[in-house]
């Protein structure tokens, strides 16, 4: 009887033990085979993590190297609302000046909240971004104010778990990203900044998640974007499960590819000079806004390009719209005399007129097509050359009037009115050149006085280029190279003609007539200089508008000159809008020209006329021969 029951019991054992691993042997199977994937794909969403690596932003330097833009790694920081508990008050308070925020801001941030988990209940929740792209330095000191709070407890009096807890609210409660992120940088405030423009953040979406990415909005920043920006990399790896990277289990490791530094033809001394005289200029003359270039004839090379107002591009949310925007390219205006160069040279180069030539100039008043047009003074008879002398928009109206509307046409296209000038930089407009199906009976005397025809100031300067050129149009030039970041060159930008626009011949004879009005005799004595022989153009337009077609009192008023006359080292454009207290360029435009002029000689050490020395190392005469020059493909017309 006895061993019946033993053998139930063991029976009864053995069924029980039969049953249990059957049931394990279920649960294996069903975890290892029928589940696998899924229960792998739980796994590798709990330990395994992606992080894209974000490449640094690729420096703007300057013609010598002076850093213009750059970027630095900054922090996140972030913070644990259920960690910081009732005490946000307390956190807000030590944190906020150091990351520039206001306590209340910072309190609301840190108010613990109820969010919905992923099995439908709530939690508090544990992450919240306080503030982005925060130095270093300043991180520091975040923590440090952290590790210094009591809470008003004495943490030596506090039970041991207590004190645990505050020591994990000092360190743990306020934290930063693993990944550092990235601030653009101009150390040098608001010099140049319509040519670097500035940056902003895009959100893409990557994989499912949301992803913050800096990119480039106006300027440089915005055009070499896709060079500066680099390439991400990636990281696949496992983490353990406080979040530490397991690093013998990292499965990828790619790194990031660092953007191209973008080398420009600005020379940050140039344009500092540019600047400086352009604020001097809108104290004393208070006008809408007034605009500067520095270029070298030759080879397009922009030495500086500056517009007043401006903005700072470390902070330009600050700056109106309009102080934003590069009026060299965007803007649009009646060029006035300083477009008399063009139907002049066009006329000589077709062989229509020569400079002695001479015009009637009707003393000041030439009744054409219905309409009286004036000059500025009662001119009688007047040479060609007087003509540019005097700025006499009769004589130039008589002289476009002889060449044909034809001809004045495909000059002025040629010349590259009407058209982009290839300027690396966002917002170029083309300007407003009407066909001659669309002019009027008086059109071909008005646009030879600049009016009727709109013009952008990078057109104007370029066209005047020319004829410092000997004829050559040059496309404008603004970055000189790309670099990697051992400074090796990875691109480099030439020199490109465009087209000649007329004879070498003709280019003579331009100079010699643009060099008397800055004699005496001429509209822009005030641009003369002791060591060079200037050769320029004044120019004073009334700007378009109203009933009337044209604004009572508002002017735009430039100059635009060249020196060495008959060896240009640089060409320089100041250009007013709506000036106060005169408005004739060669009254209030010519004397700016001629305080740029004077330092930027000194600075690029050209050598004067009336010396016989030989050029200074710092000559720049030397580079810009042995530079290779390209042809850019002609544009359609």
């Amino acid at each position: 009887m006895a061993k019946e029951l033993q053998y139930r019991r063991l029976v009864l054992l053995a069924l029980l033990l039969g049953v249990a691993f059957a049931g394990l042997g279920y649960r294996l199977v069903d975890l290892q085979v029928l589940r696998f994937e899924e229960l792998s794909a739980k796994a590798r969403r709990n330990t395994r993590r992606e992080f894209l690596l974000e490449p640094r932003r690729g420096d703007i330097l300057d013609a010598k190297n002076n850093l213009l833009a750059t970027s630095i790694f900054v922090k996140t920081v972030c913070a644990d609302p259920a960690l910081v508990g009732n005490h946000q008050a307390e956190v807000a308070r030590a944190v906020a000046p150091l990351l520039q925020m206001s306590e209340g801001e910072l309190t609301q941030r840190l108010a613990p909240r109820l969010i919905r988990n992923a099995q439908g209940g709530f939690t508090t929740n544990h992450y919240v971004v306080l503030k982005r792209k925060v130095q270093f330095e300043t991180w520091q000191k975040v923590q440090a104010a952290m590790a210094h709070l009591s809470f008003g407890l004495d943490e030596k009096k506090l039970p041991r778990a207590e004190q645990a807890s505050l020591r994990d609210l000092r360190r743990a409660a306020v934290f930063v990203e693993k990944l550092d992120d990235q601030l653009r940088v101009y150390p040098n405030q608001s010099l140049a900044a319509h040519v670097l423009g500035y940056v902003g953040m895009d959100e893409h979406e990557v994989n499912g998640s949301r992803l913050l990415e800096t990119s480039g909005k106006e300027g440089i920043e915005r055009n070499f974007n896709s060079k500066l920006a680099g390439v991400r990399g990636w990281r696949v790896t496992e983490t353990d499960r406080p979040g530490r990277e397991l690093v013998p289990w990292r499965e990828q490791d790619v790194e990031p590819r660092d953007g191209l530094n973008v080398v420009l033809t600005i020379d940050s001394v140039v344009q500092h000079i540019v600047e400086s005289a352009l604020a001097e200029g809108m104290e004393k003359h208070s006008p809408v806004s007034i605009s500067g270039m520095v270029v070298r004839p030759r080879t397009g090379e922009i030495l500086a390009m500056a517009t007043l107002p401006s903005f700072d591009p470390n902070n330009p949310g600050a700056a109106q719209p309009e102080a934003r925007r590069n009026r060299v390219v965007t803007d649009v205006a009646e060029p006035g005399s300083t477009f008399k160069i063009v139907v002049v040279s066009a006329a000589l180069d077709d062989g229509v007129v020569r400079l002695s030539d001479t015009f009637d100039c009707e003393h000041g008043h030439f009744h054409f097509a219905g309409r009286m047009l004036h000059d500025h003074e009662s001119y009688g008879t007047l040479s060609v050359e007087n003509i540019i002398t005097k700025s006499s928009n009769i004589g130039a109206a008589k002289i476009g009037i002889k060449l044909g509307e034809r001809r004045l046409y495909d000059h002025i296209l040629g010349y590259g009115f009407g058209s982009q000038t290839g300027l690396p930089l966002p917002g170029e407009v083309a300007g407003i050149v009407r066909p001659l199906k669309q002019w009027s009976r008086v059109s071909i005397a008005q646009i030879p006085m600049g009016q009727g025809i709109a013009v952008t100031g990078m057109q104007m300067m370029m066209a005047m280029c020319a004829i410092a050129n000997k004829g050559m149009l040059m496309q404008p030039m603004l970055a000189d190279r790309l670099e990697d970041a051992d400074h090796t060159v990875v691109t480099r930008y030439y020199p490109q003609r465009v087209r000649r626009v007329i004879s070498e011949q003709t280019a003579a004879q331009m100079v010699a007539a643009l060099k008397t009005v800055v004699s005496p005799e001429g509209t822009a004595s005030k641009a003369a200089l002791d060591h060079y022989t200037v050769a320029g153009k004044t120019g004073t337009a009334q700007k378009s508008g109203g009933p009337a077609g044209y604004l009572p009192g508002k002017y735009f008023a430039s100059f635009i000159g060249f020196f060495p006359a008959d060896n240009p080292e640089v060409c320089i454009s100041v250009m007013m809008d709506e000036p106060k207290q005169g408005y004739y360029g060669g009254q209030i435009a010519a004397p700016v020209f001629k305080q740029i002029a004077e330092r930027v000689a000194d600075y690029l050490n050209i050598r004067p006329e009336d010396s016989k020395a030989p050029s200074l190392p710092g000559d720049i005469t030397a580079p810009l021969d042995d530079r290779p020059l390209t042809t850019a493909s002609a544009r359609s017309q």
